[in-house]
């Protein structure tokens, strides 16, 4: 394959970071913004994990608590689009670590990226499968799976259509980036208009809401856990909701490749995903608060926003907004595959993932199709757990693997931010920047999600704890074992094999030589 020459600023800087331009530059900074716009997704977020902090927390866990760790969050985004400015590669935050720390944090950074993306692409759709089952269900649609468990056949429906949407997202990934680079663009309209419509739909349809003083003042403890635990421990449990969502803003960094003037488009479709899903976020959820009147109704429908739709709004409307939060979890668990699937196509580009000759194999679509395969089917793996629940159908494993999903994307979101703030005014910006603002909002990021990580390693339930009388292993929040062990197999990987392979960011040139690259 011969060599093209370099023309474009960003083919140009691209190779100045040691890569040839091989995926396809379709996209437009809107269309950059909008990937992670959609996988921040309030319509998957704020509706899957609503019941989190309904129940740990109630409804100050929403109106306070969102507003005020999205400003945690921004600052992470900040820092994020300080560096992705810099390096607009696809490997993004692994490509950063290694080149200001050298192979081993790159190495430990592209481990935790890629788990939280997987931890991602699973949790997405299977809220999506939960919404779509509801949705079904409301239509008279029965999937005839009612023999599969105690459960009443909820768990098999549910992981079967999480299933055909993995697949269904792997199609579209597969075939072609420009019709996802285009889906997300429309994805961005859906989730406003969606958003909009719902905000009025509760506003105005509900017979009765509930009181400035409830939504504002109101603490419920469905936790277990004693009520002198709320303000340290079941509390903060319900940052859940805003953290979970509030992930993902990372792919504007995996698709730079293929965005057009991606040090300064990236950059911002960072924070300004963050930005704006926060404004979004906040209406939406304070609309499905002050719709939750009938609180018994919502607390036997395990705090869930479904509870809420079903108590509040009669069925038509209640139809209506289930269909619009499920599509617009359709679009989100597509851009989510798309970002998984580049930032492992990248990380196995520079030889860091077992079989890394498949996964930088690029179809005549120029899109790494058995990445994206692999991503959807370790998405898969992660989520079988699910399977098993209580009499009342709940997954408990679901609130597990979002918490993997948190836990692996911020820890390697900031790795490199703590490497930029170590370097200090060393580090030469490229055409975003912070100026000397980094000084205090790189180490306000890094602790705050140091505390995070704490937070959601940390039983959800009583009977998660092992030496409590009512321990029932299906209750385990099995996120700090998964990640653990992650950690200790590629730590122990790297010590007997990796840090003598691994050298960090492979130039591309050396890869051809090596026969991998488009299939003709």
């Amino acid at each position: 394959m011969t060599s093209t020459p370099v023309q474009s600023d960003d083919e140009r800087r691209l190779a100045e970071l040691g890569y040839k331009q091989d995926l396809q530059r379709a996209w437009s900074g809107f269309s950059n913004f909008a990937i992670s716009f959609t996988i921040i997704s309030v319509l998957a977020g704020c509706f899957t994990t609503y019941g989190q902090a309904w129940n740990n927390g109630g409804p100050i866990a929403i109106s306070w608590g969102w507003p005020i760790i999205c400003g945690l969050i921004l600052l992470v985004a900040f820092s994020m689009s300080e560096l992705v400015s810099k390096y607009p590669t696809a490997g993004g935050i692994y490509y950063w670590a290694s080149t200001m720390g050298g192979p081993k944090w790159g190495w430990f950074t592209g481990w935790f990226n890629l788990i939280g993306l997987v931890g991602v692409v699973a949790s997405v759709d299977y809220g999506c499968a939960t919404f779509l089952n509801a949705t079904f269900t409301l239509f008279g649609v029965n999937l005839g799976f009612m023999d599969w468990s105690d459960t009443s056949g909820v768990l098999g429906e549910t992981f079967f259509l999480f299933a055909v949407i993995l697949t269904l997202h792997a199609l579209i990934n597969i075939y072609s980036s420009p019709l996802v680079a285009m889906l997300n663009n429309i994805s961005v309209f859906w989730h406003v208009a969606g958003v909009a419509a719902i905000i009025a739909i509760l506003a105005f349809v509900p017979d009765q809401h509930q009181s400035v003083d409830f939504v504002f003042t109101e603490t419920i403890n469905n936790s277990g856990f004693g009520g002198g635990m709320f303000w340290f421990y079941v509390l903060p449990l319900g940052f859940l909701l805003t953290m979970y969502t509030q992930t993902g803003y990372d792919a504007s960094a995996h698709v730079s490749e293929e965005t057009h003037g991606a040090s300064e488009a990236a950059a911002k479709g960072v924070w300004r995903s963050v930005f704006w899903s926060g404004v979004g976020g906040w209406f939406v959820l304070l609309a499905i608060t002050f719709a939750a009147s009938d609180v018994n109704a919502v607390n036997e429908g395990l705090g869930s926003s479904l509870a809420v739709f079903g108590s509040a709004l009669p069925d038509g409307w209640e139809k209506m907004v289930v269909v619009i939060a499920t599509i617009g979890q359709l679009f989100c668990g597509m851009a989510c595959v798309t970002s998984c699937s580049r930032m492992m196509y990248a990380f196995s580009r520079d030889r860091a993932v077992p079989g890394w000759q498949l996964w930088t194999r690029l179809n005549h679509h120029r899109v790494p199709a058995l990445a994206v395969i692999a991503s959807c089917v370790a998405a898969l793996v992660m989520t079988l757990p699910a399977l098993e629940g209580d009499e009342a159908g709940a997954p408990y494993a679901f609130f597990a693997v979002v918490s993997i999903c948190v836990i692996g994307l911020y820890i390697a979101y900031v790795m490199p931010v703590y490497l930029r703030w170590r370097m200090g005014d060393a580090f030469e910006p490229g055409p975003w920047t912070l100026g000397r603002k980094y000084r205090w909002v790189n180490p306000l990021a890094i602790v705050w999600v140091g505390i995070c990580v704490i937070i959601f390693c940390l039983p959800f339930t009583p009977a998660a704890v092992p030496w409590r009388d009512e321990f029932d292993i299906r209750y385990v929040n099995y996120a700090p074992i998964t990640v653990g062990l992650v950690l200790l197999i590629v730590g122990l990987w790297w010590t007997l094999k990796a840090k003598h392979t691994f050298k960090g960011p492979v130039r591309t040139i050396e890869f051809e030589e090596e026969g991998v690259g488009v299939e003709s």
